[in-house]
């Protein structure tokens, strides 16, 4: 019998292990939202947030073009169906249904809420996570034994991410937390142009505090931010066109800068998640840095010396071998060896390894498998690839975590999400024991790795204690 012919709540009873929701959304009940905003930030702040449409619509089909106005997301939620709508706005509505859905605990993300902390505007900025961290403890807090919301925490300077850090989880007692991919910056003395600060790398700020801080508070960050809007991202007419692959653009931007800043040397106990970009990018990424730490790093990047050419050789070889007109040209041997640019790097900044303190390949390993968790929705076909032992280096299974998106278009039926998932072990491309790791155990090494109480008291808490937490990085 195949997924599609049980549902998901059968699918549920059969498992033997709960199913974790790592990456599920509420939509904002924005009455209430706003009088929260209003009491935080004042009018500003509440009328921000009033009924508004982006800028594209207000264009004419030509300024669009002209522009490249990128045309932003539309018709994004599930409407035709009734119940899953206001499923996402009610919690106490969630939790009647979990069993229906297949779901035993939740981790939920706002809607609107997912800009709030990229806005420039200050006043904006803060007033609208914290009025969001306010919103999601009181509505969130009678069904803390289902699910959790995320504290956003802005990341404009390591000052205010500080602050909200100690208020979201220290005073209102948030246990998750969701931060920007990115902060999108002026090039000074550049009135046009722009650059991605990602924090590890190149950032005019020190963000180190920020990650010592959320060590100390046992609290694993996430990320949801978009990349719609760059490079290749910029049609004017098309929303599928600039939708695909902007979660995991985003998040690759930031995973590279923790992992070559060295963030997860300094800090192994932090786990950091990626969501809605799936698994296949971080796979490709993880095989990337292993191959090119075992070309470029250390002494090897000295294979590409210029001062390493054998001049007398190649001009030798040249004699013997070179035809025609470029025999023409002999008198310019020489001209080879000056391009390739010899005395033009800094002999201290030839290893772009340095921060992340790699001695074998298998360090690699240990910095990026235990400190990254991708995740990933029900429908996607590559989440397998995640598992693939035999693929991936070093026999690796990287941290694939069941991601639900419940809320948005991505899924117009939440009782068929965890169905969905399931086809993957119907088809034979994940095992048992692989579908557990993906939907059950690896969001809780994510959560109570950093935070053993994370799920204390809640519908999942003995289910976890008995899980492994520090399963080793492979399965043989």
């Amino acid at each position: 019998m195949t997924s599609t012919e049980i549902s998901s709540a059968d699918i549920r009873a059969g498992l033997g292990h709960p199913v974790i929701d790592a990456d599920g959304h509420f939509v904002e009940y924005m009455p209430l939202l706003q009088e929260i905003l209003r009491e935080v930030g004042g009018p500003k702040v509440a009328d921000y947030f009033g009924v508004r449409f982006p800028r594209w619509y207000a264009l004419s089909e030509a300024e669009r073009q002209n522009r490249r106005y990128t045309r932003p997301p539309w018709w994004a939620l599930p409407t035709a169906n009734t119940v899953d709508s206001a499923t996402s706005m009610l919690p106490a509505l969630l939790a009647e249904r979990m069993g229906e859905i297949g779901l035993d605990f939740a981790v939920l993300y706002p809607t609107t809420g997912l800009a709030a902390a990229h806005f420039n505007d200050d006043d904006i900025r803060l007033g609208a996570c914290r009025a969001w961290n306010l919103y999601q403890a009181e509505v969130f807090g009678p069904h803390k034994d289902k699910m959790c919301g995320v504290a956003i925490v802005p990341m404009h300077t390591p000052e205010e991410a500080l602050a909200e850090l100690d208020f979201a989880v220290g005073e209102l007692g948030h246990k998750a937390v969701l931060m920007p991919s990115h902060v999108l910056r002026r090039i000074k003395g550049d009135r046009q142009g722009t650059y991605l600060d990602v924090y590890a790398v190149d950032s005019d700020h020190d963000y180190e505090p920020v990650w010592a801080r959320l060590a100390e508070l046992q609290v694993s960050p996430t990320f949801h931010s978009g990349g719609m809007g760059w490079g290749s991202r910029m049609s004017p007419s098309l929303y599928m066109y600039n939708h695909i692959g902007h979660f995991a653009a985003a998040s690759e931007a930031l995973c590279k800068a923790l992992f070559f800043g060295g963030v997860t040397r300094r800090h192994p106990t932090l786990r950091f998640g990626f969501l809605e970009g799936g698994v296949g990018w971080g796979v490709d990424l993880f095989a990337a840095i292993v191959a090119r730490w075992e070309k470029r790093s250390g002494e090897r990047v000295r294979n590409y010396d210029p001062d390493r050419f054998d001049r007398p050789m190649f001009a030798e070889l040249f004699d013997r071998h070179a035809e025609g007109r470029m025999r023409d040209h002999a008198d310019r041997v020489d001209d080879v060896w000056q391009r390739l640019g010899p005395g033009l790097q800094d002999p201290d900044r030839l290893d772009d390894f340095a921060a992340v303190g790699i001695e074998r390949a298998e360090d690699i390993r240990d910095r990026f498998v235990p400190n990254f968790y991708f995740g990933c929705e029900a429908d996607d076909p590559m989440n397998a690839w995640a598992f693939d032992t035999r693929g991936n280096p070093f026999g690796a299974r990287i941290r694939a975590i069941f991601s639900s998106d419940i809320g948005h278009w991505d899924v117009p039926d939440m009782a068929e999400v965890l169905e969905e998932a399931y086809e993957l072990v119907d088809h034979g491309l994940l095992s048992t024991a692989d579908f557990k790791d993906f939907v059950f155990g690896n969001a809780a090494r994510f959560y109570a790795g950093a935070n053993p109480r994370f799920f204390a008291g809640t519908a999942v808490e003995e289910a976890v204690a008995e899980l492994s937490l520090d399963e080793h990085l492979t399965r043989p």
